[in-house]
């Protein structure tokens, strides 16, 4: 789809969702008791430094001229103490509020994570790895700041700037008046660039997704890329999403600079006209003004604009975190839709009769990869799919575990319909090796017991034995205990695969599903494979999707898949026999075997 591309920018939301903000909060409110201890302590601090201010106009106004020390060295102490409990609070409110922060941060990815490992196999096949990646990673992280200090940030200035009003209309009405005359202006200057700065952010964030695909796509694909020399083109792709994301990024950070030396103009502004009214008033026989008054008060300006700046920093941050948001509750909010009934009741233990009734699916609206299909697996039995690339053999196998939704029809296990069972229950009772044996940074032990996390060391290495990779195992450095690296780029495609058949096997599964499981196997392993094979198919109902048809011969039954539909079905006497698309499929591979 167009979507899956790393250059493919993704939608931007036209108008801002108050909802997601009380979304947020809703992971703030488990922690709003520490969140009132940390504002009650910040609130206590800045009401006490409001007093400073009173007691600079006081010894300016009555100690200085009384030549009175003794109140000098009194007020001095009293700031000395306010000063050492503002430390003290903010070190107490700087380790609270990290801790919650990164607890928030925590709750938030760890509610990702989780919702994305129930989302169907459909929403990886869409979208590039990498911008699902920016979402857990990145994104999240970005909304760090904003939890661990922002929020309490703010409350408290918008405390600090009531009291300082306070202060501020007790010293001089009139000059407090002047001062609250810059705020229409800055008032103009937000409304000019919020909708600009939130869309900057947008696709800042875009670009920024892209990027991360481009170089998670790079990293997965660089045995390619320098088997056929194209990091030079790669390079060039990587410099055009880079340039891309540093000029979104510096056209969102000059809206951001722009709001504080818009209101450092306006404070500087209405300071300047303070102290011209405020001399003019003191000069002025007729009019009670005091030197320790203006300086009392034009103490008070530096503080009244301090948290206006930090409340612009704050909007700013908000409105960089929202096009965060955006993201990660969009993936939260993605539909799981492969998931368990409001009704579904666990699957009884499963004998291994399948049946497939009208089954019809598709990937994409009006592209039938099924169309009406009907079979029945007997219990016990082993049954093959075969047919061209895209035929949809893989797909067949993958509604028995219901990786997808059927879209109509049903799917029946021992005659339970598996669409109304618990999707844990049915899958702990299936093996299944796909074409992707995919290798997680570990152990080689810790790999083969991921199949069955309660098995012994001595199971894993019975498991091992049966599909024959115990002996090139132990030629490894450690064994078993060998590590090996994500995706197993330690071991070869062969080695990979009997690992991941190991897996399979050591989960004791009464359905198993081998889809191209020999594929990068050799010839003589293979052989050997085969004979543990044959004992671990004996009562199990199991499905092997396979191109080499030299390693199905001996299924119950085989099925050729082609067109949506099972054109034949049989065993490979009777398929040989009616001489169809099976027998034609058969005498080409042994054709060219022969050849060779």
């Amino acid at each position: 789809m167009a979507r899956n591309r790393y250059d493919v920018d993704e939608v931007l939301e036209d108008s801002f969702d108050i909802n997601q903000l009380k979304r947020l909060a809703g992971y703030i409110k488990p922690y709003k008791k520490q969140m009132i201890f940390v504002v009650i302590l910040m609130l206590s601090s800045s009401a006490l430094t409001m007093l400073i201010p009173t007691f600079m106009q006081r010894i300016m106004d009555e100690s200085i001229p009384a030549k009175d020390m003794k109140a000098i060295c009194i007020y001095a102490g009293l700031t000395l103490l306010i000063a050492l409990y503002s430390a003290l609070a903010l070190r107490m409110k700087i380790r609270h509020m990290s801790s919650i922060g990164q607890n928030i941060v925590h709750d938030l990815r760890s509610d990702i994570f989780c919702h994305l490992q129930k989302l169907p196999f459909s929403y990886y096949d869409d979208r590039p790895h990498g911008k699902i990646q920016v979402r857990v990673v990145n994104y999240v992280n970005s909304l760090s700041d904003l939890l661990s200090n922002g929020i309490v940030n703010t409350f408290t200035d918008l405390c600090n700037l009531f009291f300082i009003l306070i202060f501020m209309l007790a010293l001089d009405v009139r000059l407090t008046l002047v001062c609250l005359c810059g705020l229409p202006v800055l008032a103009l200057v937000i409304i000019f660039i919020k909708r600009r700065q939130r869309r900057a952010w947008q696709i800042q964030s875009n670009k920024q997704s892209n990027l991360n695909a481009y170089i998670a796509e790079s990293i997965n694909g660089i045995r390619i890329t320098q088997s056929f020399v194209r990091e030079e083109e790669n390079t060039g792709i990587f410099n055009r999403l880079s340039t891309s994301y540093r000029s979104a990024w510096m056209r969102a950070v000059v809206f951001n600079f722009t709001l504080w030396p818009s209101i450092d103009i306006i404070s500087t502004a209405t300071t300047s006209l303070i102290y011209v009214l405020g001399v003019n008033m003191i000069l002025d026989p007729d009019v009670t003004l005091t030197t320790g008054i203006l300086i009392a008060f034009t103490s008070y300006i530096g503080r009244f604009w301090q948290p206006i700046n930090t409340l612009a920093s704050f909007y700013n941050s908000l409105l960089t975190a929202v096009s965060y948001l955006e993201r990660i509750f969009e993936t939260i909010d993605e539909p799981v839709k492969v998931k368990d009934a409001p009704d579904a009741t666990p699957m009884p233990p499963i004998h291994g009769e399948i049946t497939f009734e009208n089954v019809s699916f598709s990937y994409e609206e009006g592209h039938k990869i099924l169309d009406s299909i009907n079979f029945t697996a007997k219990q016990g039995e082993t049954y093959a799919i075969v047919g061209p690339t895209g035929a949809g053999k893989t797909t067949i196998v993958n509604l028995i575990s219901r990786f997808y939704n059927v879209d109509s029809g049903r799917v029946l296990i021992d005659g339970v319909d598996i669409s109304k069972v618990q999707l844990h229950s049915l899958r702990t009772q299936m093996g299944i090796m796909m074409q992707d044996s995919f290798i997680f940074a570990g152990t080689i032990m810790d790999n083969i017991r991921y199949g069955n996390m309660e098995a012994s060391d001595e199971d894993v290495i019975r498991a091992a034995k049966t599909v024959c990779a115990h002996d090139f195992i132990m030629e490894m450095d450690n064994g078993y205990y060998t590590e090996v690296n994500e995706r197993g780029s330690r071991l070869s495609a062969g080695q990979r695969q009997l690992i991941s058949f190991a897996r399979a096997l050591l989960a004791n599964p009464r359905i198993l599903i081998l889809d191209e499981a020999t594929s990068s196997i050799d010839t003589e392993t293979e052989i050997l494979l085969q004979k543990g094979l044959n004992e671990l198919l004996k009562g199990r109902t199991s499905f092997i999707i396979a191109h080499r048809l030299s390693t199905i011969k001996n299924a119950d039954c085989i099925m050729y898949v082609d067109k949506g539909a099972i054109l034949e079905k049989g065993n490979h006497d009777e398929l040989i026999a009616e001489k169809g698309e099976y027998y034609r499929l058969y005498m080409s591979q042994y054709d060219f075997l022969k050849a060779e």
